[in-house]
């Protein structure tokens, strides 16, 4: 029992991406859009049925240790599982992602593409989770990067996480 608390803590402490909601000692980063709020539906603009680009995003209190940002959007209520909308990484530090925007190395997303997919939900309504992570070093990584192996290579790295949650509902004629 006590070496396998004592791997739990290593593991924690060693690969870092393991961390309770508020450690850190100072204000948790923050992110948010100015086109929607969490947990609110998100404009036609950024989905299938708009213009399919991505929305502004605006990012607060970042800790001052963080040499790059990583973002992970995806659908977790997808018939087939969960769906990648995008995944930008080596992202610099930045106060804000610009609407239609790059800003970083862009990953593979579920529709077989490097770039961003809007939401294009079959029926009912979605939630679509922006996921920014904080990083203590630039990745560096080759452009075209997995959700998965993103997550792999961001392990050890991420100091601070931020989520916002978009809701998206087709209009049915």
């Amino acid at each position: 029992m006590e070496k396998a608390i004592v791997l739990g803590a290593y593991i924690i402490f060693c690969c870092g991406g393991v961390f309770a909601e508020g450690e850190g000692g100072g204000a948790r980063m923050k992110l948010t859009s100015p086109s929607f709020g969490h947990n609110q539906l998100m404009p036609n603009k950024f989905t299938c049925d708009g213009e399919d680009v991505c929305p502004a995003l605006e990012i607060q209190d970042v800790p001052v240790q963080a040499r790059s940002l990583a973002l992970i959007v995806d659908d977790p209520d997808a018939p087939m599982g969960t769906w990648v909308h995008w995944v930008v990484y080596d992202i610099p530090v930045i106060p804000a992602i610009s609407e239609n925007s790059i800003p970083g190395k862009q990953g593979s997303n579920n529709f077989g593409r490097k770039d961003y997919g809007g939401p294009c939900p079959p029926s009912g309504t979605h939630r679509y989770f922006f996921k920014l992570y904080a990083l203590d070093k630039k990745l560096e990584a080759k452009e075209g990067l997995s959700k998965q192996e993103l997550e792999k290579a961001m392990l050890g790295h991420i100091l601070d996480k931020a989520e916002l949650i978009g809701l998206y509902k087709r209009a049915r004629g």
